[in-house]
């Protein structure tokens, strides 16, 4: 099964307002199916007869809310098992038009659950799924092969609280419903170092193919929201995701050793960085060796005042090629665009291609960082020299800015092939320097202020960004619809 790419059975997602993310789904009156199944013959949702519409990669043939495995969404009931036996049940239709799982009006008390493949879970308006903060119902397990360890600490790790490994087609989606990590004891017991395992996170889906995150609202995760990893065409579309900002490690969405990406029309509120790019860590990505690749960002709205808009690394050791980020809107965030690495991270970030920027009230427009110190122990090489170059930027507007940029490469391993054109830093305040440049190469057209001396060679016109489309941005969706009694 593939994603549909047939025009007359798509569905176009967009932003409608600046600060909101309006749902392309809508649920209306209208009259009852028929349905099959042992759990479908007395249906409990709990609500008028609706009719739920969504955009899928296939439509499901079987429909079943959790009210009929025993849920109870009155915000104390533990529901793990209904979620899981949920699943379990549905997942028997893989072969048969695939299943979907309703999760109806309600607050949905959860533990840890695995999705299953040809698979839908759809939220309510008015439903939450609530992550419960009992650490003993979190189940451990192991670290990733490309990291070595848990990224917060050596050995294993809690589990994300929605999850899934091997799987094709899977959406995750809603009417704008809300996942609550509740992530406030989280945060607490990381700060005090009461944690012996590393924090699980929203939503992480592993080894996987044809994977639609749509239409949700995301708050208080206890670490990262959305973590793909090990896994291919990625549709993360109108997502609302939203943490204090001084929560440790809240990134929004992290692609991990992916490729065909495509994150749009999202409005990201972050302890961390709004989007991370990421593929494995020193020694243990390298030996790995799958790289992060063919990934479209467009039209984000990002709030992160400690943090990037866009971070490439710090684990980049599988490697980082052909990103694409365009329509990109800052306000009060640290820097637009990172690049984070070191000796020892080996591999390569190149072919970054980011244009039209629109940054207000930031730290830094640009930050290069190649001293990144975070390493999982000390068996890294620290002769693995990361190759940084072709890196592009253009059309940025920044106003309020304190720095124009930084930009520090690695003494004998520059960051080469850097090109800037058409930008407009607006300075906080007059500073005699208003870039900082170290062992980076490039050039630059039309910049104010004027960059540093290493970037000060001629280029004409626009900076490249490529004119062919990836296969992800072909991708489109059918307009699928049930009705529920």
């Amino acid at each position: 099964m593939e994603f549909q790419r047939h025009r007359g059975f798509s569905i176009t997602i967009k932003l409608t307002t600046w600060l909101l993310l309006i749902a392309t789904v809508s649920i209306t009156p209208s009259h009852a199916v028929p349905r099959r199944g042992p759990y479908d013959e007395k249906p409990r949702y709990g609500n008028p007869i609706t009719e739920i519409k969504y955009a899928s990669p296939s439509c499901r043939a079987h429909v079943s809310s959790l009210t009929e495995f025993g849920g109870v969404g009155d915000g104390t009931t533990l529901n793990t098992d209904a979620f899981r036996s949920a699943v379990e049940h549905l997942s028997q239709y893989s072969s048969t038009g695939g299943g979907m799982l309703y999760v109806p009006a309600g607050k949905w008390l959860t533990g840890p659950f695995n999705l299953t493949s040809c698979f839908t879970l759809f939220l309510d308006k008015d439903a939450t799924i609530l992550a419960t903060q009992d650490v003993n119902q979190w189940p451990l397990i192991d670290p990733l092969p490309s990291y070595g360890r848990g990224r917060d600490k050596p050995g294993g790790r809690y589990s994300s609280l929605i999850g899934g490994a091997n799987l094709t087609d899977v959406v995750i989606t809603g009417d704008n419903g809300t996942i609550d990590g509740q992530g406030a004891s989280w945060w607490q017991k990381f700060h005090k170092n009461q944690l012996k395992y590393t924090r699980g996170y929203l939503i992480e889906l592993l080894y996987s193919d044809q994977i639609l995150i749509s239409n949700l609202t995301l708050v208080n995760s206890p670490a990262w929201n959305i973590h793909p990893v090990y896994s291919s065409n990625i549709v993360v579309s109108s997502i609302t995701i939203l943490a204090p900002v001084h929560s440790p490690n809240t990134d929004g969405i992290n692609p991990d050793s992916c490729s065909q990406v495509r994150i749009e029309d999202c409005y990201v509120v972050s302890g961390d960085d709004c989007v991370a790019i990421k593929s494995g860590w020193d020694q243990y990505g390298i030996s790995y060796g799958m790289p992060s690749q063919h990934i479209v960002i467009r039209r984000l709205t990002c709030i992160s005042p400690t943090s990037a808009v866009i971070a490439l690394g710090s684990e980049m050791s599988g490697g980082i090629q052909d990103v694409r980020a365009e329509d990109i809107t800052a306000i009060n965030s640290e820097s637009g665009v990172r690049i984070k690495t070191a000796p020892g991270r080996g591999a390569y970030v190149k072919d970054v291609y980011v244009r039209g920027m629109n940054l207000n009230t930031m730290k830094w427009a640009f930050w290069m960082t190649g001293n990144y110190k975070s390493h999982p122990d000390d068996k890294y090489d620290p002769n693995a020299m990361p190759e940084v170059t072709s890196i592009s930027y253009s059309n940025v507007v920044a106003t309020q800015v304190t720095t124009a940029a930084r930009l520090e490469g690695i003494p004998n391993d520059a960051f080469t092939g850097i090109c800037i054109s058409n930008v407009t830093v607006g300075m906080a305040k007059s500073k005699k320097y208003a870039w900082t440049c170290t062992d980076v190469e490039g050039v630059s057209s039309d910049v104010s202020p004027q960059p540093c001396e290493p970037l000060q060679g001629k280029h004409e016109g626009s900076c490249p960004f490529p004119t062919e489309s990836l296969p992800i941005d072909t991708v489109e969706f059918q307009q699928c619809s049930y009705t529920l009694p």
